[in-house]
């Protein structure tokens, strides 16, 4: 691994700049000023998962491991990451000029690299070892390793402390046996972060323990799932006797739960940050929609598109203040479930929308551009709605920790109706 090129933390913006201008000039081509939308011409392909064949999959992700390689090499990778890992040491304000001049340039998506840098990387530097973490850390910050998160089973979902896959201590290691589900990248992963149940004795949320664990080791079954999308961007991963040193372990035994909620918060944070979708043209690609099929002028459609709109804007808002919260050094907190929920809104008032314009002709391929192919982002959204927790449990979460409202009444909790007799009427 080529060693991150060090600055000086102190670094003017405007030199911060100018340097990365120079580098983006040497190794990237400008993208192409972008093209006023019109209905009718380039992608009419708006999906939530975008559906690639595993050979051009695999080429996209060598291309963007070559460009983070790149950038890492160059100090532009990890702007914020502790000098000592490899990082640049430097603050928001920096990631924000190179995020700005970097979306100026063609250059390979990031989008395999999401789940390990925003949610796995904090949980290894939160919980890992420090001998483990400065081995990892640079490693996934320059993409020589690629990282997935392996929370769900079949039998646990948003209720994840219910998990089954055991995890058995057998002297300075641990035998991992069990099954998790909805796993993003998993085939292309080369490590995963993996919470088990170290101790089925103790209460469900006080007998877990989290690990990293090698994607290729023996006994690790990595299957594709396919979606009612039609494609196959999660699978399910089996363990069978797979082995995992002590060293690898994240935090203490039968400690997993903190573990898997730093994981989670940092997961909502990211998935938080979401659009509209439909491409980047967004709310006006949706305008030009209404005004194709005759429906612009309609009441009901304009207050749907002036919904999509003010869901969009308050969800980057929240978002924007919880991201300002983690640059102040703030820990990810419950709060961070709004943004998601936010997410979840503006996507549902989306399909809304499309589905009152177009009807029927998002269900049947008449070949006519803008119509059918929507069906695969109305398919794609019940999945947002699951991943990195259901939308009842954030809610859940928000109306307990944020707002402070009672817990809401389980099979691990006492309900203040336990004793009600059916027939009868609470006073």
């Amino acid at each position: 691994m080529t060693q991150t090129v060090a600055h000086e933390s102190n670094e003017s913006e405007e030199a911060f700049a100018e340097r990365a201008r120079t580098f983006l000039r040497a190794h990237a081509a400008p993208r192409a000023a972008e093209e006023r939308f019109v209905w009718g011409k380039g992608s009419d392909a708006p999906t939530m998962f975008e559906k690639l064949d595993r050979a051009a999959e695999l080429r996209a992700l060598a291309e963007a491991k070559e460009w983070r390689a790149t950038k890492f090499d160059a100090g532009f990778a990890w702007i914020m990451g502790p000098p000592a890992l490899g990082g640049a040491g430097l603050d928001r304000r920096y990631q924000d000029i190179w995020d700005r001049l970097e979306a100026t340039y063609d250059v390979p998506s990031g989008s395999y690299f999401g789940i390990g840098l925003g949610m796995v990387a904090p949980t290894i530097l939160a919980h890992a070892r420090e001998e483990v973490a400065a081995d990892l850390l640079p490693k996934l910050q320059r993409a020589d390793l690629v990282a997935c998160q392996l929370f769900s089973e079949p039998g646990a979902g948003s209720d994840l402390a219910s998990l089954q896959m055991r995890a058995e201590r057998d002297g300075d290691e641990w035998v991992l046996n069990g099954q998790k589900v909805w796993t993003s990248g998993a085939h292309y992963s080369d490590i995963g972060e993996v919470i088990a149940r170290s101790d089925p004795d103790k209460p469900k949320h006080r007998g877990l323990t989290g690990f990293i664990v090698d994607m290729h080791a023996p006994g690790v079954d990595v299957r594709p799932l396919r979606q009612m999308t039609g494609g196959s961007n999660f699978n399910e991963v089996f363990f069978t006797d797979v082995r995992v040193p002590d060293r690898w372990r994240l935090g203490d035994v039968n400690d997993g739960w903190r573990v898997a909620l730093t994981t989670l918060m940092n997961e909502r944070a990211s998935i938080g940050g979401g659009g509209v979708g439909g491409g980047g043209s967004g709310m006006v690609r949706l305008i030009e929609m209404a005004r194709h099929f005759g429906v612009a002028d309609d009441r009901l459609v304009r207050q749907e598109l002036a919904r999509v709109h003010i869901e969009d804007q308050v969800r980057h808002w929240t978002s924007a203040r919880a991201m300002a919260s983690l640059s102040a050094g703030r820990t990810p907190g419950p709060e961070l479930s709004i943004g998601k929920l936010g997410l979840i809104r503006t996507i549902q008032a989306t399909c809304d929308l499309v589905a009152h314009i177009l009807g029927p002709r998002m269900v049947v391929d008449t070949g006519e551009w803008g119509t059918f192919n929507w069906s695969g982002y109305v398919l794609g959204a019940p999945a947002m709605r699951i991943a990195g927790g259901s939308d009842e449990t954030l809610r859940n979460i928000v109306g307990e920790r944020v707002l402070g409202l009672p817990k809401e009444p389980g099979i691990d909790t006492t309900s203040p109706y336990r004793d009600l007799k059916v027939g009868t009427q609470a006073r």
